[in-house]
């Protein structure tokens, strides 16, 4: 199909679902969400001429979709003290490990085969409601980080913060993260 075809009532059919979930995870709010994908329609439109059709639409209008949640964050981090702390994520789950950064007991047997876990859609669903119980914050780097890619001198820019404490809300993150998964697979066996 070629773009010409196609007009920006077709892309709000085709794609605005699936760009609002997209943007909905990374911003967590659906007025916001709704925002962003609104101001990537709009911008979409403006560039539809620019186009080359090098990628898929869904993909070029994904891509503008990325910028303007990270222009969101940049906007967000101009208008208020965005900042973060280590002090402000004393975390439980850092007692796991001794002083010299080992961990203290072994970790859960997950029992699991790795290609089984891909595609199982329990603890894809275990997975996504220990999401939400992470505090905003280490949510937004988590997703920013291991689901966007975005490197991190891009994250600690759009969210003001130094790359250590970027590395360490991150470790904070995944352990809080491993220890609810593990929770619920404990409850399920």
């Amino acid at each position: 199909m070629s773009r010409e075809t196609i007009n920006s009532q077709q892309w709000v059919e085709r794609y605005s679902d699936a760009m609002f979930r997209f943007a909905l995870l990374r911003v967590n709010d659906d007025e916001h969400a709704e925002d962003i994908v609104q101001n990537t329609f709009l911008a979409a439109l403006k560039a539809k001429d620019s186009f080359a059709g090098l990628s898929s639409e869904k993909t070029w209008l994904f891509g503008i979709l990325k910028n303007k949640i990270m222009d969101h964050y940049r906007e967000k981090k101009k208008n208020q003290k965005y900042g973060m702390s280590l002090e402000d994520y004393h975390d439980p789950c850092d007692s796991d490990y001794d002083g010299r950064g080992h961990w203290q007991s072994f970790s859960f047997n997950w029992g699991m085969d790795p290609e089984k876990t891909v595609v199982d859609k329990e603890l894809l669903l275990i997975f996504s409601g220990c999401m939400n119980t992470l505090p905003q914050k280490l949510r937004q780097l988590y997703i920013f980080r291991e689901v966007e890619g975005y490197n991190s001198e891009t994250i600690c820019s759009a969210l003001d913060i130094t790359p250590n404490n970027l590395w360490v809300m991150l470790h904070r993150a995944r352990n809080r993260l491993k220890k609810c998964i593990e929770v619920h697979l404990l409850e399920n066996d």
